[in-house]
């Protein structure tokens, strides 16, 4: 027996509805949900269908024992059955066969993301948040671009936060006030940033701006074709992905105190669009829908993976894998074999084209993946299970995500808005 209070109609009514253990047959209307109910306008009694939400399915418990969420090369010896080590990535609920199976929770309420009043108030039934996930909680939004955030940099054992957008400025934000202490003007649109001991990178069209925080000095290295979309330094060199498929090389000379020409990664056919370096290796991700494999002892070309069916935007490096997301809707996990080449050991299914990975550890010590996709969210997994963590929520799409101490982290959408968020502990089980 369901009772309910309508506070349109301004009545109560009551709805017997008999189950299996009633001793009626189970109506073909059960388990669903009245859609009138659900746009506040159903008149029916007794009405045939749920006037509830219905609950969610609880979760199947994780196993116990040794291994549990840990990352694991499937290539080695483990103790799964054959002696062949199984790997542990996507078991959880909603991987296995790399397909979204689980229910996504429910968007926040369009007028809250919009910034408009919502005139349900505290009647709407969709959150008021930007965060739907008890393991994440915002802390606030960092106003003050006028256009799309393509980078955020955190100079370590700084308390200031360094943001780069397409409108032309690197801000610099207190992290004590969350107040904006200072505007560098770039003039062109920023394509990336990072920032490396005293050095802060700046990619932008034809050219990589450069700023030595503790001196002040400022340089300009050009050669770039284009824009500079991604920027890494490796091997006392700084590496920029441009437009024109080149990934540029420049080292740091003591005698000239600048930055100098070293190499030309050629190979990508079309723009690189994001950089990566692990162990020895860089890889670079390109919008020929390749991922390229460079030995930095001598920036030769050593792998290319072509498994991604579309424009490759990120890739990560975490631990032994490579993690890497494309347009085409998935989130491929590479691991070496025993001949030191990379393959797909696992591939999992988005609905939406990803354009940004980054990974952290949880409050809990936990590893979790973060990917940001063209439906102006942001998933949040566990690894290696890719169990759900929950979704953040923004106006645009997010672009840049960047991890910082203490369980913070930050995200830049494309209205220029920056929110800093706060892992904390939540009911995970």
């Amino acid at each position: 027996m369901d009772i309910e209070t309508d506070g349109r109609f301004g009545n109560k009514r009551v709805h017997h509805r008999l189950g299996p253990g009633s001793g009626g047959a189970p109506s073909s209307t059960n388990g669903k949900v009245c859609n009138y109910w659900r746009a506040g306008r159903c008149n029916r009694f007794p009405c045939p269908f749920l006037h509830s939400e219905l609950p969610e399915a609880a979760p199947p418990k994780r196993p116990s024992g040794p291994g549990g969420n840990v990352w694991r090369n499937p290539h080695t010896g483990g103790r799964g059955g054959g002696g062949g080590g199984h790997s542990r990535w996507g078991k959880g609920p909603g991987g296995g066969s790399g397909i979204v199976s689980h229910k996504p929770p429910d968007r926040p309420c369009k007028f809250f993301l919009a910034g408009t009043e919502c005139s349900y108030g505290e009647r709407c039934r969709y959150p008021h948040s930007y965060c739907i996930s008890d393991s994440v909680t915002m802390l606030t939004p960092l106003k003050g671009h006028e256009k799309g955030v393509t980078g955020i940099a955190l100079p370590a054992g700084s308390d200031k936060l360094y943001s780069g957008s397409k409108d032309g400025t690197v801000r610099m934000w207190d992290c004590q006030t969350g107040q904006c202490a200072g505007i560098i003007p770039v003039g062109r649109e920023v394509g990336c940033m990072i920032i490396e001991g005293p050095w802060l990178f700046v990619g932008m069209p034809d050219a990589v701006k450069v700023w030595n925080m503790q001196t002040a000095a400022e340089m300009s290295l050009t050669g770039p074709t284009g824009q500079v979309y991604a920027l890494a330094v490796a091997s006392e060199l700084l590496f920029a992905a441009t437009q024109d498929g080149r990934i540029l090389a420049w080292r740091f000379s003591a005698a000239t105190n600048c930055f100098e020409p070293a190499a030309s990664l050629d190979g990508h056919k079309l723009a690189v669009v994001s950089l990566i370096v692990g162990g020895m290796r860089l890889y670079s991700a390109s919008m020929d829908k390749t991922i390229r494999v460079w030995d930095l002892a001598t920036l030769q070309c050593i792998q290319t993976l072509s498994d991604h069916t579309d424009v490759v935007m990120s890739v990560l490096c975490w631990d032994q894998f490579l993690l890497s997301c494309s347009l085409d809707q998935t989130i491929k996990v590479w691991a070496a074999t025993e001949s030191g080449n990379l393959e797909v050991t696992y591939t999992h299914k988005e609905d939406q084209g990803a354009l940004a990975l980054s990974g952290m550890p949880d409050a809990q010590s936990k590893p979790v993946l973060l990917c940001s996709l063209n439906d102006n969210t942001v998933r949040l997994y566990d690894l290696p299970s890719f169990n759900d963590r929950g979704r953040l929520f923004s106006k645009q799409e997010i672009r840049a995500i960047q991890m910082g101490p203490g369980g913070l982290f930050f995200t830049g959408d494309g209205t220029g808005e920056l929110k800093v968020w706060q892992w904390v502990d939540g009911a995970q089980t």
